[in-house]
């Protein structure tokens, strides 16, 4: 090293080292992620994730065993008065939408795909209130199918660490999958939702101060700015 330059001052690592060390930082910190939402089968997964939309994993957790003692099927949900669902979820933000999604989405299951969710991501985005990000995580956590759901947050850490500059989390996907082996995309994703939560979050690190930021770009001073999902 040079006399006058200091682990701070040091260049940047390049886009296949940041990887790398990503990898490898993100493994060492969390080998087996548990999946965050607590669910007992497809179908829980998908309600509990719809419900998340704008809600804290936390909160939606305190709500579902309520939600799921009186329906916990698409059989029994499309039986459940519409209301009812809504006065279980208001906690969780956005009621009258997602509980009108839950029911309609519970019918379509029962008329259309046997009572069953389908492992099937295109089948999933024609439910009601299901995107490609919701649709996402049902197919990586409960089907096990190779998938990398990204959300505001990822978006986020994505720019912050170099891995991609697009303008949305659609373009943010194309390119993480693009930068890591398809092998490791379900666990990533968790990966990464642990990591910002705990180190890489909005007010706890602006680009500069967590371990995976401060090591690759040593040399960075300022606050990284990034896009707006």
């Amino acid at each position: 090293m040079n006399a006058k330059q200091t682990p701070r001052s040091r260049p940047g690592m390049n886009k296949r080292e940041r990887v790398e060390f990503i990898l490898r930082k993100l493994q060492e910190l969390y080998p087996s992620p548990p999946i965050p939402l607590a669910h007992r089968d497809p179908f829980t997964l998908l309600v509990a994730v719809l419900l998340s939309a704008q809600c804290t994993d936390a909160r939606v957790n305190q709500v579902t065993p309520a939600l799921f003692q009186r329906a916990d099927t698409p059989r029994t949900m499309a039986t459940l008065p519409e209301q009812e669902i809504r006065a279980i979820i208001r906690p969780c933000g956005l009621s009258p939408q997602k509980s009108s999604a839950i029911s309609r989405l519970s019918r379509i299951l029962v008329d259309e795909h046997g009572g069953q969710v389908p492992a099937n991501l295109a089948a999933l985005e024609t439910l009601p209130g299901v995107g490609h990000k919701t649709a996402s995580v049902v197919m990586s956590q409960a089907f096990g199918e190779p998938a990398f759901p990204v959300d505001t947050h990822i978006h986020r850490l994505a720019q912050r660490w170099g891995l991609s500059s697009g303008r949305n989390v659609a373009q943010t996907e194309k390119d993480l999958k693009r930068l890591f082996p398809q092998t490791c995309w379900n666990r990533l994703h968790l990966q990464i939702i642990y990591y910002g939560r705990e180190h890489c979050s909005a007010r706890g690190c602006d680009g500069t101060v967590c371990e995976i930021c401060s090591t690759c770009y040593p040399g960075r001073r300022h606050a990284k700015k990034t896009r707006k999902a």
